[in-house]
């Protein structure tokens, strides 16, 4: 059985948040095993806080305490949430007369939104509702899950959200050859879809413009930040265990653990003030600063940390933890691979065209 380390916390006391360690340990428990990670996924889902409605801080604590647990169950349990989110984002939304699914308490759910060349989904609509047809790529745990949030293209030149049963036999999982290093629990494939019924979530253009599609992105950011944590965790823990063998830390060691601190510290308070902004309803509303160019900010600054990190503790343990300390090895792999969700330059150009209409604080 895995340790659970003490929480990442934003601005929770250790005392306020002590009602959510039971569950963080039976993280540590379950790692490695999908199937237990899953139904608590579904258990966090039943109780864990939604983005937007006050406790915003308290739910990017919960990803991030799990990911400085073990990444690959931050990876499991953020989609779950982010879909309960959407669902529910979606019910606030609905039109009278257009319902949407009400997501079952005992179905483990993932989000598939990623786009990629050859493969295309596509929504038609008739007398008898919608149904969704093509592939959907970048599917994680697909095989696992019971039901998804899914983008499609729609018969009007756009692209909306729909609930999908991914148990329904028009479903097709393939079996991708995932030979990643990291995340090895999480194989991400392709989903082929035929005539599969969907429930529209919110309308053509809903699922990005919703503000929760950059609160759903900060939170992914928390998960990065949070397996961050655990890589730093570890990279005190062996100065410390060094120290009590009769090697204390050299200048270069200190002065590499200083720049993690400073490094993690500040992205830490930016997440804080972020969740702050979003339940008080600021952010993004001085003059032209959108929520999603904060978002963009928030993922960008997160990742330039996490990359920070992983390079200064990757240099300064050398390969021996690499080579024999299973639990850091993991970590770290795991965490490499997660970041990468973030497209770097990229994402940064994206927000360098927002900046430039004038979609900035400054």
């Amino acid at each position: 059985m895995h340790a659970a380390p003490a929480p990442v916390l934003l601005d929770s006391t250790p005392a306020d948040f002590s009602p959510w360690v039971p569950l963080v340990e039976s993280v540590a428990a379950a790692t490695g095993d999908v199937p237990a990670l899953l139904a608590l996924a579904v258990e966090a889902g039943r109780t864990w806080p939604l983005p937007g409605e006050g406790r915003t801080a308290v739910l990017w604590e919960l990803l991030a305490s799990v990911a400085a647990t073990d990444v690959a169950a931050a990876r499991v349990l953020e989609p779950h949430l982010d879909a309960v989110a959407i669902l529910a984002q979606a019910a606030h939304a609905a039109e009278p007369g257009h319902p949407f699914p009400d997501g079952s308490s005992d179905a483990a759910w993932g989000v598939f939104a990623a786009e990629a060349p050859g493969a295309r989904l596509e929504a038609h609509s008739a007398g008898a509702g919608t149904t969704l047809s093509g592939s959907k790529p970048w599917c994680s745990l697909a095989a696992a899950l019971d039901c998804s949030v899914v983008t499609a293209h729609t018969d009007d030149g756009g692209r909306a959200a729909f609930a999908v049963n991914l148990r329904h036999p028009g479903v097709a999982c393939e079996e991708p050859e995932w030979i990643a290093r990291g995340l090895q629990e999480i194989p991400s494939g392709t989903v082929h879809f035929d005539q599969v019924p969907a429930s529209p979530l919110g309308g053509t253009g809903w699922y990005h413009s919703r503000p929760g599609f950059a609160w759903g992105g900060i939170g992914v950011a928390a998960c990065w930040l949070g397996g961050a944590v655990g890589v730093a965790r570890d990279f005190r823990n062996g100065l410390l265990a060094g120290a009590e063998a009769g090697r204390e830390p050299d200048q270069v060691a200190l002065a590499a653990l200083g720049e993690v601190d400073r490094t993690l510290s500040a992205a830490l308070q930016y997440l804080a003030r972020t969740a702050a902004g979003i339940d008080a309803g600021t952010l993004g509303s001085a003059g032209n600063h959108s929520a999603w160019s904060e978002a963009q900010r928030v993922r960008g600054t997160v990742a330039a940390a996490v990359e920070r990190v992983l390079s200064l503790v990757a240099s300064n343990r050398g390969p021996g933890p690499l080579a024999f300390d299973g639990p850091y090895a993991k970590r770290m792999a795991d965490l490499a691979l997660y970041v990468r969700q973030h497209h770097g330059a990229r994402d940064d150009a994206q927000l360098g065209r927002l900046a430039l209409k004038g979609d900035c604080p400054w």
